[in-house]
């Protein structure tokens, strides 16, 4: 064979067979990846004795590491080659902190511990404190590998501050030999003052090569990446190799980011996990854990690729209520456990590393014991049990008084991950599965949910009666009037039936795509109104709807604008006459060109507003306008248009970044909301007549169609749906292949298509009948604004910074370039004619004509999120003019054919809503957790009201 081996040198091969070719062989433990047979040469094992510390013959090293074990290779070679002394202790001993610290650091003066964190961790905070890491210790070099180095903070508490021992981070492969990098931690971090960071893997070994790679395999100088190792030298022989080339790199497994050429390790490929739709690495949630003050140590594992499970060793103060709180503060809500588990210690392997699969067998000891406690020994005892879950999972165990029968969790606190946590707790509490219960949980009442959970453990009615009979007085008890300060009581609506007359009114929305309809008209060729006007399933009376979406013919919105114009003043002006003056939206009205604005009511909302508001007038001279708009507060409010009072206000139970459309009848309003929910409102009161769930959240505000009276939404889980809102049904569900649907769909009837834009850079058109594919476009990048249309184009704005128009084919015509990403949606409206307005974030509003010329851009203080309005008055010199807003709180009104500023104000917040306007009232949202309305004026109307 030897000639053979001679050959492979000479070709650039390390062969198997070369004499004096390997030092050792072992098999891996397979805990982090398959495990493999390495056999390993003895220039690859080298660098790890002669490069990392500079031992003397006075040291003293810990034999830690196990002979299975490549470190033990290091600690034992490292003592011979340098004549130190090693230090081997039963086995037995090292199963004992106490024994163990005082015969390494006591009885023997150990000088080098090399070990893994958790291995470290076994001794406690007391002892690293007060023996390993003390301001006397005999330890003079701690190097870390095998796992994750600990949280800077953690290693600090544990360091005296008069402690000299220097500390490493290790990092390796046994495929390569034990370690690969090192990394000394700078003294001067350990200083009280010193900001926490996390610690870099460091620099390569002699001899060591390391690379960090994407998934296309090209090298990562900045971002994130997979680690290859290898060398000219740093080469072994895994499984059946014979020969390799020399310069071989292996894959780790393990995943970096790089920065300012620093590796940081984010994480093991096996260690992550999709959870709730994202994606995120179990290492980041314990190492958030472990920076707890009342955590001694901690695991997280993957149970059954469907629970995340953390294990804590607790210090003696630790509350697991507080601990979850803390940790909700620091995590995302995909990354919070859904259980923990408190443990005495952390279970080990062989080698000193944490040992999963011990710790999956204590969790289902863990979850056999509860299923053994929590045995049901009858009707009385499920409600009482349905009881203190709910409380637990909503975080209300502090409040003793009893859950109302009516209650709907999700208007009790709860959103979509604390349903699939009680949805989760139900199923343990009854020991089996309970057909569609997290969908029940998330739309019906606590009863119903008791009543559901029955119905699965007694299936006759025979017993559901005897079941039902005995917790009927424990239920009669309590009056659900009692709960109305804590709990939202819901009146259980069946089934829906029309009113006998709907009353007409004008609905207005985000963009001003206007369009109306009475009883006789039908429908013709479409233009750029927005939510349509329509009979309501051949009602008699009409109705007049204006919001994004829908378009209908030209003649029929030239009719609405006037009707608009001439209605404005003769019913909004009646209040006007005899209002007080204005006060101040939050600065200095602009008056420049002629225009003034004033704030004549804002609405606390509780959190930021993001949505846009939807304005609904009734055409009854005696019923006043309401909008209607969500909040980050998760409540959606009704407020009246002209005095700001608050006439109902819901909770839904998570964020609403959604704007509010209304139903083809008016007597509904339809928002989602970041639980993934679509909700179904009573106009009038704002109770719930159904909820719809989606596979994410709901950014995306709903259309209705006119002639249907379906209601289409998109879904961040990458869906649009088509909705019955009536028959509470889906009727048909489209994925979009290219992404989340984050913006508002548009419907066009000639041709009857259903436009949506997705975050993957695709605009579908999509039949809305069917759900089917019509055609689709690739734009190339993310597609937050809403795309728009009229009788010709379909016109959209992309992040790549321009504004796309396609024919209603799918055929681009054209583009038009910005200097900034264009999240804002087209505006298109009549009363321009052939305009298109929109804006960027490079601060421009920009108004192009129907070829894609610029006609005029005006420049903003800051960058322009929200969409652009139109509008007309006769109280304000029945100039065309539109309204804009800007990032920085700035209002502007324009004039919209020359784009000069007619007027701007500025309010005390941020903006990402678009406004609406209604006459000489225009109503935005704001990051100050506010929505506002403010009065627009000439300047000789605003001193008349003065005088």
């Amino acid at each position: 064979e030897q000639p053979n081996a001679e050959k492979s040198s000479k070709m650039g091969c390390m062969d198997i067979g070369q004499k004096h070719s390997l030092a050792y062989v072992l098999h891996t433990s397979g805990t982090t990846g398959t495990p493999k047979i390495v056999r390993v040469p003895h220039k690859c094992i080298v660098p790890n004795i002669q490069s990392i510390f500079e031992i003397t013959q006075d040291d003293k090293l810990f034999l830690a590491s196990p002979l299975t074990f490549d470190p033990s290779v290091v600690e034992m070679f490292i003592a011979l080659s340098s004549g130190a002394s090693l230090l081997i202790v039963p086995s037995a001993i090292k199963m004992m902190p106490m024994e163990l610290s005082a015969a390494l650091f006591h009885h023997h003066r150990v000088t080098v511990l090399q070990s893994t964190p958790t291995l470290l961790r076994r001794f406690g905070a007391h002892i690293i404190k007060s023996t390993v890491l003390s301001a006397n210790t005999s330890l003079r070099i701690l190097a870390l590998g095998g796992e994750a180095f600990p949280v800077l903070n953690l290693v600090k508490s544990w360091k005296h501050k008069d402690n000299k021992t220097s500390i490493f981070n290790l990092y390796g492969i046994t495929e390569v030999s034990s370690w690969a990098t090192c990394y000394r931690i700078p003294e001067e971090v350990f200083s009280a003052d010193f900001r926490d960071f996390p610690v870099p893997l460091g620099s390569p070994l002699l001899g060591t090569a390391v690379e960090v790679r994407d998934s296309s395999g090209s090298a990562v100088l900045e971002g994130e990446g997979q680690i290859f190792i290898g060398g000219e030298e740093r080469v072994c022989f895994l499984d059946d190799e014979i020969t390799i080339p020399l310069g071989t790199m292996r894959e780790t497994g393990d995943f970096v980011r790089v920065q300012d050429a620093k590796m940081i390790f984010l994480g093991r490929k096996d260690n992550q996990i999709k959870r709730h739709g994202k994606r995120f690495n179990t290492e980041y949630l314990q190492q958030t854990v472990e920076d707890l003050c009342q955590v001694e140590a901690c695991a997280v594992t993957w149970y059954q690729q469907e629970k995340l499970i953390l294990f804590v060793v607790p210090k003696d103060d630790f509350k697991e209520r507080e601990t979850l709180k803390e940790l909700q503060k620091h995590l995302p809500t995909h990354a919070i456990p859904d259980d923990l588990v408190l443990i005495k210690a952390l279970p080990l392997t062989s080698h000193g590393k944490v040992n999963v699969s011990e710790l999956n067998k204590i969790y289902q000891s863990h979850l056999n014991c509860r299923r053994r406690d929590s045995k049901l020994r009858g009707a009385e005892e499920l409600w009482e049990r349905l009881q203190y879950l709910w409380k637990s999972v909503l975080d209300l165990l502090d409040d003793s008084t009893e859950i109302s029968k009516d209650s709907v969790f999700l208007y009790s606190g709860g959103d979509s991950l604390k349903a699939l946590r009680f949805y989760e707790e139900i199923e343990i509490l009854v020991g089996r599965a309970v057909p569609a219960l997290l969908e029940v949980i998330l739309s019906s009442s606590f009863e119903e949910i008791y009543k559901h959970i029955l119905k699965t453990l007694a299936p006759s009615e025979d017993q559901i009666m005897n079941f039902d009979n005995a917790v009927k007085r424990k239920i009669g008890e309590y009056d659900g009037e009692q709960f109305s300060g804590k709990y939202i009581k819901l009146e259980s609506e069946r089934r829906f039936e029309f009113a006998p007359e709907i009353v007409q009114f004008i609905a207005l929305s985000r963009g001003n795509r206007l369009f109306p309809m009475n009883s006789s008209n039908s429908f013709t060729q479409p233009s750029d109104a927005a939510q349509v006007g329509m009979e309501a399933r051949q009602q008699p009376s009409s109705l007049h709807l204006l919001s994004p979406g829908v378009r209908k013919n030209q003649e029929q919105e030239n009719e609405i604008e006037k009707s608009r114009s001439s209605a404005v003043t003769s019913k909004a002006g009646k209040r006007d006459s005899c209002a007080v003056e204005p006060s101040s939206a939050g600065c200095s009205p602009g008056a420049a060109a002629g225009l003034a604005l004033g704030m004549r009511w804002k609405s606390d909302t509780g959190r930021c507003v993001d949505a846009s508001p939807l304005l609904v007038v009734p055409l009854a001279d005696e019923a006043s306008a309401s909008v209607y708009v969500g909040s980050h507060s998760h409540t959606v409010q009704a407020i009246d248009l002209d005095s700001g009072e608050v006439k109902w206000e819901r909770n839904l139970g998570d964020r609403i970044e959604s704007s509010a459309c209304v139903s083809v009848c008016g007597n509904f309003i339809v928002v989602g909301c970041y639980a993934g929910l679509v909700h179904v409102l009573r106009r009038g009161s704002g109770r719930i007549h159904w909820t719809f769930a989606t596979g994410d959240a709901v950014k995306s505000s709903a259309v209705p169609d006119p002639s249907s009276g379906l209601v289409y939404v998109g879904s961040h889980d990458q869906h649009v749906y088509g909705l019955d809102i009536y028959k509470k049904a889906c009727i048909w569900k489209t994925h979009c292949e290219g992404g989340a649907v984050f913006s508002s769909p548009c419907l066009s009837f000639f041709p009857y298509h259903l436009y949506v834009a997705t975050l993957g850079g695709l605009l579908l058109a999509i039949n809305p009948a069917t759900g089917n594919k019509t055609w689709k476009s690739s734009l190339g990048k993310p597609l937050f604004s809403s795309p728009h249309c009229n009788e010709k184009y379909v016109y959209v704005g992309c992040v790549d910074g321009n504004l796309y128009c396609l024919t209603h084919s799918g055929e681009k015509v054209w583009q038009f370039s910005t200097n900034g990403p264009v999240f804002s949606s087209p505006c298109i409206s009549s009363l321009t004619k052939q305009e298109v307005f929109f804006g960027s974030h490079d601060c421009f509003i920009y108004c192009c004509n129907m070829e894609g010329n610029l006609l005029w851009k005006f420049e903003a203080t800051s960058s322009v999120y929200g969409t652009p309005f139109v509008f007309q008055s006769d109280d304000l010199k029945n100039k065309i003019l539109l309204a804009a807003v800007s990032t920085d709180g700035k209002v502007w009104i324009l004039n919209a054919k020359s784009g000069t500023a007619e007027g701007a104000d500025k309010l005390p917040g941020e903006i990402f809503s678009s406004p609406v306007v209604w006459g000489t009232k225009l109503v935005v949202g704001c990051r100050n957790d506010y929505v506002y309305c403010l009065d627009l004026y000439t300047t000789g109307r605003k001193a008349e009201l003065r005088s």
